[in-house]
């Protein structure tokens, strides 16, 4: 059996700069020198990633990654998902449908795991998902201080206990529950290695699947958090995914690339579309980083979640310029989150901050050339996305191909279909 969605041990000191090596190297495998021939493919020869028949205008599967919390705690995103899903309602003419509805695969790491969560569970009516985006947006900004275990300072520090807010708000919902594919990262500190909750491996194998409350404190835990799966028989010692991967878009492509039985069409990047939404770059570059350890942690995810975008955009290529692969994320304003902070307005500054990021002009990495800024805002560039997404939705729906994503919603005996970094790998 294949292992439960944890990629292969890695130090626990250098487990994000190793993480980080291990996805460039399967990006850089799998996209940059010829994923199509046997002998070079990272995972030539495996059942799972058989050729398939490619048909002209396949159509593409649609990726939502989602950083964690960044210097807006995970508003930037949820702000950015909320205009998305407007101009979406606006463009299509449909004024109740979700974001849900335009995405087939959605990952998220800390803050951006509990939006991911939040925006992709089905109601318990077996209708539409349980949250809007703007709905989504008011839980993270309502509730984004009780997501730590405890309040940051005082001599009598608050202890806040996230999975009370957790569990009211899904319930006893767990992975299986979701309506389309979702990915959440956390760090498992039992084995000392990113372990990855899994829509796809909590429907093959009951041994992975968890409730999501507690999959969403384990994200953004900022010390261990125990649990279990649902069958009691898979524990983990959880912290955030912030730590395992601040970044989770690599992992996400990675996943749909290798999984065929779901993804059975989608033989390269060319087949995608993926939009990441960071939240913020951490201020912690503009002090003493060797502070604190958290200092030291949030330029760490900020380097990682880097060089994830600077991968992805050597993967995607040309692709890139054919808006394949979109990148949100908000630049240089420390200096004002100070001020707001200093001013006590905590409540309101990181929404503050978030507004003005989403005005921002579009910063792009550009192929062995560094970044430029684009001639456009981040809003005008969700303007575009929306654009996109609103092509994908209708051609799946005149389309007489085969369909592009075939998700699995009953138990299976067969191996998880979810790939790990560790399994592609061990197979190069």
């Amino acid at each position: 059996m294949a292992a439960v969605s944890t990629v292969s041990m890695l130090d626990s000191t250098m487990g994000v700069d190793k993480l980080t090596y291990e996805i460039f190297s399967v990006l850089e495998n799998k996209f940059l020198f010829g994923c199509d021939d046997p002998k070079r493919s990272p995972v030539a020869g495996k059942e799972r990633v058989k050729s398939v028949a490619v048909f002209p205008g396949n159509g593409k599967v649609r990726i939502l990654s989602i950083d964690a919390g960044g210097s807006t705690d995970g508003v930037l995103a949820a702000k950015s998902l909320a205009h998305l899903e407007a101009i979406l309602r606006r463009k299509s003419g449909n004024f109740s449908a979700h974001i849900a509805d335009f995405f087939d695969v959605a990952a998220g790491s800390g803050a951006g795991g509990v939006l991911a969560a939040l925006l992709f569970t089905r109601r318990k009516d077996g209708g539409g998902p349980m949250f809007t985006a703007e709905e989504a947006l008011k839980f993270i900004v309502e509730n984004g201080r009780k997501f730590s275990l405890s309040s940051p300072t005082g001599v009598f520090r608050r202890v806040f206990r996230p999975s009370k807010v957790f569990k009211k708000a899904f319930g006893c919902s767990t992975l299986k529950e979701t309506a389309k594919a979702v990915l959440i990262p956390c760090y498992d500190l039992s084995t000392g290695a990113p372990f990855l909750f899994s829509r796809a491996d909590a429907v093959e194998m009951e041994g992975c699947d968890f409730k999501l409350a507690e999959v969403c404190g384990a994200t953004v835990a900022d010390r261990a958090v125990e649990m279990k799966s649902v069958d009691r028989k898979t524990r983990i010692s959880a912290v955030g995914g912030g730590v395992a991967m601040n970044n989770p878009t690599a992992a996400a492509i990675t996943h749909v690339l290798n999984n065929k039985h779901e993804f059975p069409l989608c033989n390269g990047v060319e087949d995608l579309l993926v939009v990441s939404l960071g939240n913020g770059e951490s201020d912690s570059g503009t002090g003493n980083f060797m502070s604190s350890p958290a200092a030291f942690v949030s330029i760490a995810g900020d380097g990682a979640a880097d060089m994830v975008d600077q991968a992805l955009s050597m993967a995607f290529g040309q692709a890139s310029s054919k808006s394949n692969y979109i990148r949100i994320q908000g630049h240089g304003i420390f200096g004002k989150r100070h001020q707001i902070l200093d001013g006590r307005k905590t409540r309101s500054a990181a929404s503050d901050i978030a507004d003005e990021m989403l005005r921002q002009r579009n910063v792009e990495s550009i192929l062995f050339q560094g970044r430029k800024v684009a001639g456009i805002t981040n809003l005008q560039k969700l303007e575009g996305v929306a654009g996109e997404l609103i092509k994908e939705q209708e051609r799946r729906k005149t389309s007489v191909l085969p369909p592009v994503v075939l998700l699995k919603h009953s138990h299976s005996p067969r191996t998880s279909s979810s790939t790990t970094l560790s399994s592609i790998s061990s197979s190069s």
